[in-house]
């Protein structure tokens, strides 16, 4: 979202926002933040990622100036003459300027010459879109500088780089990724988006203020000298509102204040069906949790479990192995303060 803002603000001043979808680039791993590979997508992965993501993107871009292009449309079809002499624009020793390259190699973790494919790849796509100007995170600022280079090289005029502050997740450390699995996704419900929100801490806070809602300093200030708790909730409010539509964070900012200040239930919540969790007329407690497919894993479910964060009708059970006999109508079953489901006979 901090890089769709100011590709949206060029559009608002006229310009056309490419959006590069990296289908190709994506079978290599952008290794930039990283301490080791990462893993390989298939082609059946990478697309259907591709789909998702340009519709998300279209939450804060207007699609009227939004060209969306995929770099397999050039690298599809370059030949292995062809990817020889693109690596010839680009020496080892400059490839180890980048930061996490050069502490990989100190520290004798293996680096792959794909991964260091990767910044050229990239930067024959700003050469390919005859860019003027490429917008990321700062830390793709050695693959945007590459760009440039392989721009200049070709004997065109060189992009502007244009770096953007890297939003920290939702575990106020490192940046938002969803292989850390600290993220807010686009697509995730009103419901997980406007309680992930609330769950990132107070000093997090202010850079989502400025990042993701584009508050200055000033501003800021003034809303420092607010109730951080409404300030947050404000944040959630219209955050929400802006991904899936006005009147969507009111609505989860009341179902929000029903169960965490006032300890009720919302108004609505999952059904799962008594025969999707149990075979007989009974089940433990860590299986109907395991089974209902609302938690990430039948471990999670047993966690929560024996921190004492589930509760059968409002009563707290803190044994996974505890026998649940199936009701006659039906049961609530809380885990935490945000998973609520009703399990029905």
């Amino acid at each position: 979202m901090v890089v769709f803002n100011k590709l949206r603000q060029f559009q608002d001043l006229g310009h056309i926002a490419v959006l590069v979808i990296g289908d190709f680039t994506t079978l290599i791993g952008d290794p930039s933040g990283r301490s080791s590979t990462r893993p390989v997508l298939t082609k059946e992965e990478i697309k259907h990622n591709a789909t998702t993501y340009v519709e998300q993107a279209y939450h804060i871009l207007d699609r009227d100036r939004t060209e969306v292009r995929f770099n397999s449309e050039w690298f599809g079809k370059m030949s292995f003459e062809d990817c020889l002499m693109l690596s010839r624009q680009m020496t080892v020793a400059r490839m180890l300027e980048r930061d996490d390259f050069s502490k990989r190699h100190a520290a004798g973790t293996p680096i792959s010459i794909i991964e260091f494919l990767y910044p050229l790849v990239q930067g024959y796509d700003s050469l390919m879109l005859d860019a003027d100007v490429e917008i990321g995170g700062t830390d793709q600022t050695f693959n945007c500088l590459v760009g440039r280079q392989i721009q200049k090289d070709a004997g065109k005029e060189e992009q502007v780089v244009l770096t953007l502050p890297l939003l920290v997740g939702t575990d106020g450390v490192k940046k938002m990724s969803k292989s850390q699995d600290n993220y807010i996704a686009f697509n995730d419900s009103p419901k997980d988006m406007f309680g992930k929100i609330m769950s990132i801490s107070d000093e997090v806070m202010w850079d989502y203020y400025r990042l993701l809602l584009l508050k200055d300093a000033s501003a800021i200030e003034h809303l420092k000298s607010l109730h951080p708790m409404q300030v947050k909730k404000d944040l959630a409010k219209i955050l929400t509102d802006r991904i899936h539509g006005f009147g969507t964070g009111q609505h989860e900012l009341e179902q929000f204040e029903k169960v965490f200040s006032r300890n009720q239930r919302p108004d609505s919540m999952p059904v799962v069906d008594w025969a999707q969790v149990a075979e007989g007329e009974t089940q433990t407690l860590v299986n109907i949790l395991g089974n209902s497919g609302l938690f990430a894993s039948k471990k999670e479910a047993r966690r929560l479990i024996e921190q004492g964060a589930v509760r059968v009708d409002d009563i707290p059970v803190n044994d996974p192995q505890a026998i649940v006999d199936k009701p006659r109508s039906s049961l609530v079953l809380q885990a935490g303060k945000r998973i609520f489901f009703e399990l029905k006979a």
